[in-house]
Parts: C-alpha cells; sequence; structure tokens
C-alpha cells in the first residue's frame, strides 16, 4: 500500500474527518485549520525548509512542546488559547496515528502533554432592568432600526450563539401560532426553541417588509447588500447599541457587550423565572449539564447575598450571630442547595 504524503494526511484529515465524519461546523473547521497552519509553518521555519519539503515524519513530539512554548513565550498567547491549540494538536496527531501507525508513539505522547490550568471567564450578564433599558432605548425609525430590533429581541429570547444567529433562514422559522424556530448548532446538531410572541411579530415584520417575500433558504438577517449577515456584522451592531444603554443608564455597564453577553443573559434570566436547569441545558444546546450548571451556581450566590441583605439587624450584645443565620439552618441550606 501506498504511503500517504502529509499534504494528504491534511487534506483528508480536514475534508474526510473533521467534514465528513465529526459534522463539524465551518467557523470551526477554519479555527483547526488556523492552528494547523500556525503549526505547519513553525515547523518548516525551525528546520529551514519549505512547508512543501514537509513529511509526515517531520511533526514529532519535540515539535509540539516547541511550538507551544513558542505560542506562550512567543505570541503572547493566553493559555485558554495554548489549550485550545493543543487540542486541535492532539486530534491531528490521533489521526495521523490511523494512517501512519509509525506515528503512534508520537501521538500518544502529544495526547499526554498536560492542559494547563486557567480560573474560568468571569460570566457576565444584563440586570433586567438593564436589557429593559437597552430595548427601550434602540431606535425606532430608521433603515436598519426594525432588523436591529429583531436581532438583539432573536438573541435574548433564544440564546442562540452568534454563528447560529447569522446562519437562521426563514425556512427555520415557524411563526404561527406557537412560534418557534430550528438552530443549527456546534457538532452539527439542531434544537428548537421557542420564540415570544413580541420576537416572532418583529421577525413577521421584518420579513413582511422586503421586496419579495424571502424563499425558505433566505437569510433572517440581512446586510444592506442583501447577504447574510456575518458574525462580526451582528458583533458591530450589538456593539453600537450597547452604547447606547451606558448613555441612556449614565454609566458604564462595567463590561464588554457582544452577542454572547445575550446566551448568557437568556441563560440567568431563565433560571431566575424558575426554569429547570435541564431545560435550559436544551434551550441553549449544551451538550453537557456542566455547561449549564455555572449559571446555576449564579443564580444561587444572587439568591444568597439577597437573603443576606434581607437579615436583620443585631445589637451589640448579639456580636455572635453576625454569621447569617440562614448558614446554621441546615433545612434553609439544603433548599438553597436545591435551587
Amino acid at each position: 500500500m501506498k504511503r500517504e504524503t502529509l499534504g494528504q494526511v491534511v487534506h483528508s484529515y480536514f475534508l474526510d474527518y473533521l467534514i465528513s465524519q465529526r459534522g463539524l461546523r465551518p467557523a470551526t473547521v477554519r479555527s483547526y485549520r488556523d492552528v494547523l497552519k500556525l503549526f505547519l509553518a513553525f515547523v518548516a521555519e525551525s528546520g529551514r525548509h519549505k512547508v512543501t519539503k514537509l513529511g509526515v515524519m517531520d511533526l514529532g513530539f519535540q515539535e509540539v512542546q516547541d511550538f507551544l512554548k513558542h505560542l506562550e513565550e512567543k505570541r503572547d498567547n493566553s493559555i485558554g488559547t495554548r489549550n485550545h491549540r493543543l487540542t486541535v494538536l492532539r486530534s491531528f496527531f490521533e489521526y495521523l496515528a490511523r494512517l501512519a501507525p509509525e506515528t503512534l508513539s508520537t501521538s500518544q505522547r502529544v495526547a499526554a502533554i498536560p492542559t494547563k490550568r486557567t480560573p474560568p471567564p468571569e460570566t457576565h450578564y444584563l440586570e433586567g432592568e438593564d436589557a429593559a433599558i437597552l430595548f427601550r432605548s434602540l431606535p425606532t425609525v430608521g433603515r436598519h432600526a426594525l432588523r436591529d430590533r429583531a436581532l438583539l429581541l432573536f438573541l435574548y429570547n433564544t440564546g442562540a450563539r452568534v454563528q447560529e444567529a447569522a446562519d437562521a433562514r426563514v425556512g427555520h422559522l415557524d411563526l404561527g401560532p406557537h412560534p418557534r424556530v430550528q438552530l443549527h448548532g456546534k457538532g452539527d446538531r439542531w434544537r428548537t426553541c421557542p420564540l415570544w410572541a413580541t420576537t416572532a411579530q418583529e421577525l413577521q415584520n421584518l420579513l413582511d417588509r422586503r421586496t419579495l417575500y424571502p424563499t425558505g433558504d433566505a437569510p433572517v438577517f440581512t446586510a444592506h447588500s442583501g447577504c447574510a449577515l456575518t458574525r462580526f456584522g451582528i458583533y458591530k451592531i450589538v456593539r453600537r447599541h450597547a452604547a447606547r444603554l451606558e448613555t441612556a443608564r449614565g454609566k458604564p455597564i462595567g463590561f464588554s457587550i457582544s452577542p454572547h453577553i445575550f446566551r448568557h443573559t437568556a441563560a440567568v434570566h431563565l433560571l431566575e423565572s424558575g426554569t429547570e436547569v435541564n431545560v435550559i441545558r436544551g434551550w441553549l444546546g449544551h451538550v453537557s449539564l456542566d455547561s449549564t450548571h455555572r449559571y446555576a451556581e449564579i443564580n444561587a450566590k444572587l439568591k444568597e447575598a439577597a437573603l443576606s441583605a434581607c437579615e436583620p439587624p443585631i445589637g451589640p450584645s448579639d456580636e455572635h450571630l453576625r454569621r447569617a443565620v440562614w448558614k446554621n439552618d441546615e433545612q434553609l441550606l439544603k433548599w438553597l442547595n436545591s435551587l
């Protein structure tokens, strides 16, 4: 059997493995591509020869180690970025070992490289009043006023990832008596999210305003050219209207408002309304409940803070009671932990 060249391995890794077998979304495939481009360029430069001259056996364990060190020390990549790129390389070397068994030892050593610990990023979201202020501050007239309002409502209502909103098509919408939308998420998975009557009406108004009623494969949210909004286009729209919020509230919000903030906001507000965690997991498209539990932790902390704020005042003779009463109440603790 003829041994495949490195170029053939890379080609089949993306087309056959990532796209056909794993069903990764285009944005994810591009992120894998960028990592592999960086790695191959680094190996070629280190060996002082062209990328086109690289062979399978040129990709060794030491090259991976040196590359990870280069990312942190020369490119100033964060630990999170370093970990992501290590994940991509693990995936590639695992695939490489299937096609070239002589690289199995290298693949196993790469798989054993530890992921560096990093504190989880702080989860920001809009308080209910801030969300209300934002929507009240949106313009009601202008070329894109209707589109922008429908887009922000859609993000808040569904908790959609920005790519899911960009990929939304008219055929994915059901604006009937029980409005809903199908979202195409990570891992080629689909999920259905209910739509509020207000969101459905704004979307219907948006579609009705087009010169020709769009077909099923037409994008829901479009630029002035008629093409689908990109991730970056949606980000710019959100940032532009976020500035209105800070102006309306008279002080900075304290964090940068991106499209993903609406996803966090939807999750926290659903929890505050009493929605069960497993329902929220399906709503947001999380594979694991671990991703959803962080919102439950945020919500529990808010309830604890509210309960602590309601603690009755105590006198000088009651210094030993300064520890909040509820912290010593076993039944109350069980109740809080169950929320």
